[in-house]
């Protein structure tokens, strides 16, 4: 194992150094004896100037800024980066760009702070509002092939809770989009771009807990290299998590299977805090039975949501913004049409979103991924049936509290806050609160290329390349290895798999669109009876 562990290393320096990488990290191994068994676990180290945990949107973003300004960058992620879960993003990504129509970031930031219901940080709401058009640019330059008007400039769609004026000027066309596979063409972009870089990716590494040392300060993660089983300590400077959100947490959501909450759990371990997790954010449009997601866009392009006597309910609860007011609204209204019997199908259980009175060539150009996807999960022909949807558990608004540099906040005795050094966060990972107690559609990928950016500046401006590191602490990352070492000897009476989905019944059942304190104080009393907690 010990020769074989090397060899690869050896192998991936060698690659790097024919890249024309600087390669100026450390590499050494050793063996670890667990405590509670003879077995010896083959430990790789390796040092780098900063290390970046999730390859998506915000994770890609930060390493392309840290390889840009000179860090010896390692990216480390659990799938390859173009299956990140950014690459399901839609929509798009608002910017006051105004081609289609005059704007301005300040109309921007107050629909987004409105939208938060009124529970966002407007310093970080306005650092990423401000910053959006030149995000965008950025993103072009990149190579992002945005879709186009007649005349080249980026075409700008309609979207919910956008507006002109600070809410009087009528609908804003602020949502930049590549067709409606807006997510997968920035993760190609940002990966591309990325391997014109020195970034290192561990590809298929699975970092399961941050090296914290007794002063506080982040020094690097440890990380499970999935393909061999061996152990691997990332020492670094600065560490920037960015691995995505935790709606698998509950039964029915539009995230990936992957979407499990990994960088909250190691920050909670930690024992540092995470802040407004009850913040989850449900997508009116998810496909009933299946989850998947049919983006806000097909609202902007005009769709329209009816319930079983045909009736456009959203009349009644928004009469001004309807079908495209913001998420939580039309959330709510759905659920409501439900539980008061206006719901479609046998079980009255959901709500048809019609695309049929639509040109069939505006559906071609503009929603091709959608008709795709309603018929292969709905067996649905856009053109002339409607999709049968129900509001589905889609983000995570909480996370790892961060400033708007991307710096990990914590809270000291007296209750004031202050920096976790050496630790960042982006992403749907982090909250750096812009979205408050419900994010605006299309900002999500306006805020991971914002704040993996702000990231990588920070980083710039706190530390520089080559720097020498804070030596680790003898037993740096011990912990993390006993508990794994127990976790895959553990032979309880229950899978991890039927605990996982026993939770997640709990969380859709007793923590969905509405909650009152009985059905939590319920799901809290059915969660350990389940997993048989004591």
């Amino acid at each position: 194992m010990w020769r074989f562990v090397s060899r690869r290393v050896r192998a991936a320096s060698r690659r790097s150094e024919s890249d024309g990488a600087l390669i100026s990290s450390q590499v050494s191994t050793r063996l670890f004896s667990a405590r509670s068994t003879t077995r010896d676990y083959t430990i790789v180290d390796h040092k780098y100037d900063a290390v970046v945990v999730g390859a998506g949107g915000a994770g890609l973003r930060a390493a392309i800024g840290l390889s840009e300004h000179g860090f010896n960058t390692a990216c480390i992620t659990k799938l390859f980066p173009t299956r990140s879960h950014t690459v399901a993003a839609q929509g798009g990504i608002n910017a006051a760009l105004g081609n289609m129509t005059e704007d301005d970031w300040r109309w921007h930031m107050y629909d987004t702070v409105k939208g938060s219901d009124w529970l966002g940080d407007q310093d970080a709401i306005q650092y990423m509002c401000r910053e959006a058009p030149k995000a965008v640019i950025e993103l072009e330059n990149y190579g992002l092939p945005f879709s186009r008007t007649e005349d080249g400039k980026i075409y700008q769609r309609a979207f919910g809770g956008q507006s002109l004026d600070f809410g009087k000027g009528g609908q804003a066309y602020r949502c930049a989009c590549a067709a409606d596979r807006t997510g997968h063409a920035l993760l190609h972009t940002l990966y591309g771009q990325a391997m014109k870089h020195n970034t290192q990716f561990f590809v298929e590494y699975f970092a399961l807990d941050l090296i914290m040392n007794s002063d506080g300060i982040c020094q690097g993660v440890i990380a499970l290299n999935m393909e061999d089983g061996t152990l691997h300590r990332f020492h670094a400077g600065s560490t920037i998590l960015a691995t995505g959100g935790y709606g698998r947490a509950y039964f029915s959501a539009t995230s990936a299977h992957t979407c499990t909450g990994d960088g909250n759990a190691m920050v909670a371990r930690a024992g540092l805090p995470l802040q407004d997790l009850e913040f989850v954010q449900f997508h009116p449009t998810g496909i009933y039975g299946a989850g998947c997601l049919i983006t806000e866009g097909a609202r902007g392009e005009g769709g329209i949501l009816r319930n079983s006597e045909g009736e456009k309910f959203m009349d009644r609860y928004a009469p001004t913004a309807r079908d495209l007011a913001s998420r939580d609204v039309v959330s709510r209204s759905m659920t409501m049409e439900i539980r008061e019997g206006r719901g479609a199908g046998p079980m009255k259980d959901h709500i048809y979103l019609h695309l049929n009175h639509l040109p069939p060539d505006v559906l071609k150009e503009r929603l091709p991924g959608i008709s795709e996807t309603a018929a292969i999960f709905a067996g649905v022909d856009v053109t002339r049936e409607p999709i049968p949807v129900l509001p589905t558990v889609h983000y995570n608004m909480g996370g790892i509290p961060t400033n708007y540099h991307g710096e990990v906040i914590t809270v000291r005795g007296d209750d004031s806050d202050s920096i976790v050094p050496g630790l960042m966060a982006a992403g749907e990972a982090a909250s750096a609160s812009v979205h408050g107690a419900n994010r605006l559609g299309a900002n999500s990928l306006l805020d991971i290329v914002v704040f993996g950016r702000a990231c990588a500046n920070r980083v710039a401006e706190i530390q520089k390349p080559g720097e020498k590191l804070r030596p680790l602490e003898n037993d740096a990352g011990e912990k993390s290895i006993e508990w794994l070492h127990r976790l895959r000897n553990s032979n309880g009476s229950l899978p991890t798999s039927k605990i996982r989905l026993n939770m997640q019944r709990v969380m859709q059942n007793n923590a969905a669109v509405f909650r009152t304190q009985e059905t939590l104080e319920e799901g809290n009393k059915q969660s350990k009876l389940m997993t048989c907690w004591r």
